[in-house]
């Protein structure tokens, strides 16, 4: 991520040729049929994000005319476009993103949907720097982060973010800073890979997958993402497993070990810690905050620093329970199905 935030210390523990010439969907002005034919079968169309409970948003954001605001995750710019709308021509937005392959899109793609400067305006930089936005142009009525990992970013094999297409073993939210995924796993022990994949993402074959990993580097034989599939693969074919649950374990296996390595390159505990200790700062009294979270290690630092915050009377009222997308939403779009929402309002 960006410079200056350090790595906790922790994991100790015992097609077409080209993805570009792949799917009409990512030509959705030209193939909105086609757009509107994959999101009806429940799939998320290539190439594209869509924003998760965009409604239950707007209803804790309560956005009015005039106000300002930060989403604090650009991505896709979906839920953005959406509070814009609320703005109604008056107030200002300004949206972060540290990949500056996929926010260069979405800027284009706003100004071409009629927010010019002088309604939206956009940060090439870590969300955990939010202060620094703050000390340029003050606090926020409202912030929203959607700590999700965008679809553009999952589809694009030269992300190197699924298991699911072959592809460098990269996983940088910002491929310019830091070292990839590859890079990152061959200066790791098997202790500390273990360490990794219980820490991030509950991987209940840790051990016998960091062996894996650490025997494939030593080969030199992990530069991609099938490789690191294939050390998935390996750990479940010695396993006595009927073959038609053996799919779905490897499927659900490599899910849980990619997000590990992806939190790990990109320090993203680290850097949620330190947006969360910023945020009530970063907002007017009575500012409102939104966070999506995706899995158990998010959810948990946003609780407990918007509980700790409530303690202490910085937050006038949190989300005492999450809030969980419809079924109706879920089917829509698989990628919502385990999204939890969590508010706060600044006393």
């Amino acid at each position: 991520m960006t410079d200056g935030h350090r790595r906790r210390p922790h994991y100790s523990g015992k097609y077409p040729r080209h993805f570009q010439e792949k799917y009409k969907e990512l030509d959705p002005e030209r193939y909105s049929d086609t757009v509107a034919h994959v999101i009806a079968k429940g799939s998320t169309p290539a190439g594209m994000h869509i924003p998760i409970m965009v409604n239950e948003i707007l209803e804790v954001l309560d956005i009015k005319p005039g106000e300002r605001g930060f989403d604090a995750t650009l991505g896709y710019g979906g839920h953005t476009e959406k509070m814009l709308e609320k703005l109604c021509g008056e107030g200002h937005i300004y949206g972060c993103d540290v990949d500056p392959i996929e926010s260069a899109k979405t800027l284009e793609r706003i100004r071409s949907h009629g927010y010019d400067a002088k309604i939206f305006s956009l940060r090439n930089m870590n969300f955990a720097d939010i202060d620094k936005v703050v000390t340029e142009v003050g606090k926020f009525d409202f912030i929203l982060a959607d700590l999700g990992v965008s679809s553009m970013q999952i589809d694009d094999p030269s992300r190197g973010f699924s298991y699911k297409s072959d592809g460098p073993l990269d996983l940088r939210l910002d491929p310019s800073h830091g070292i990839s995924a590859s890079e990152r796993l061959g200066q790791m022990s098997v202790d500390e890979i273990e360490g990794m994949l219980i820490d991030n993402a509950d991987e209940t074959e840790a051990r016998k997958i960091a062996r894996e990993i650490v025997r494939s580097v030593k080969m030199g034989k992990l530069n991609t993402t099938y490789d690191l599939r294939g050390c998935v693969e390996r750990v479940f074919a010695k396993k006595k497993i009927p073959s038609a649950e053996m799919k779905d374990a490897i499927k659900k296996s490599c899910t849980r070990t990619f997000q590990a390595v992806r939190i790990d390159v990109n320090n993203e505990y680290e850097v949620l810690e330190t947006f969360m200790e910023k945020l009530p700062e970063a907002l007017k009294p009575a500012g409102r905050a939104a966070i999506l979270t995706f899995h158990s290690g998010e959810d948990r630092i946003v609780k407990q620093a918007f509980r700790s915050f409530y303690r202490a009377g910085v937050y006038s009222r949190v989300a005492k329970e999450v809030i969980r997308p419809s079924a109706t939403e879920c089917h829509m779009n698989p990628r919502a199905h385990s999204t939890k929402l969590r508010w706060a309002v600044k006393a």
